[in-house]
């Protein structure tokens, strides 16, 4: 399995980029958010990927940040949502603003991406949002879990969707509550899901 890829940036096109390793160059398809945020031709990248395997094709997606790649896989999760219309949706949107529009039940917003009609924006939400909900309610609470709840027994609307949105990226309620539980609750949902993921960040550098 390839997890990521490190090496120099070779070709930067729309949806498509080649980083080259030890001589061999991995071409990755990829949303237009991460070629944005990509380099020059020459200097270095790094990019998180997905080894899409299918009967007539084998595909490299990738991507700048741990949560786009989550983002991805939870799309392609989703019946009827290949990898195309994936990255076409994380090129209309960050994974922030994603996983936002998944814990607010906003499949309204899925649809302005091209490609994507009402079901399919609905199923997003209603898949991946019952999928957050239903890992929420079976798994265990940890301690810090425990002690987020005891110091907010009733969390504002907006902490609880962002809450929901940070595990639509991949993080668990154990090490997202805590953050949350010290940030001011009348902050926005969007506030406070970029204020714990820069904590989170700073945290995990130390």
């Amino acid at each position: 399995m390839i997890y990521s890829l490190k090496g120099t940036l070779t070709v930067k096109e729309l949806g498509f980029a080649v980083v080259e390793c030890g001589g061999v160059g991995y071409g990755c398809k990829t949303s237009y958010n991460t070629i944005a945020s990509l380099g020059s031709i020459g200097s270095e990248a790094m990019l998180y990927t997905h080894l899409y395997v299918r009967e007539d094709a084998v595909e490299l997606f990738g991507f700048a940040t741990q949560q786009e790649l989550s983002c991805f896989r939870l799309l392609i999760s989703v019946s009827g949502v290949g990898p195309k219309a994936a990255t076409s949706i994380l090129s209309d949107m960050t994974p922030e603003k994603f996983a936002f529009l998944v814990a607010s039940g906003d499949s309204k917003s899925f649809t302005r991406t091209k490609g994507i009609g009402a079901k399919t924006a609905q199923r997003i939400v209603l898949e991946l949002k019952d999928k957050i909900s239903s890992e929420s309610i079976s798994g265990s609470v940890s301690g810090d879990a425990a002690a987020f709840s005891a110091t907010a027994a009733a969390p504002s609307d907006s902490v609880s969707e962002a809450l929901e949105a940070l595990m639509v990226l991949g993080y668990t309620q154990g090490e997202t509550a805590p953050v949350l539980g010290k940030l001011d609750p009348s902050m926005s949902t969007q506030d406070l899901i970029k204020e714990t993921l820069r904590l989170l960040t700073a945290k995990n550098m130390r």
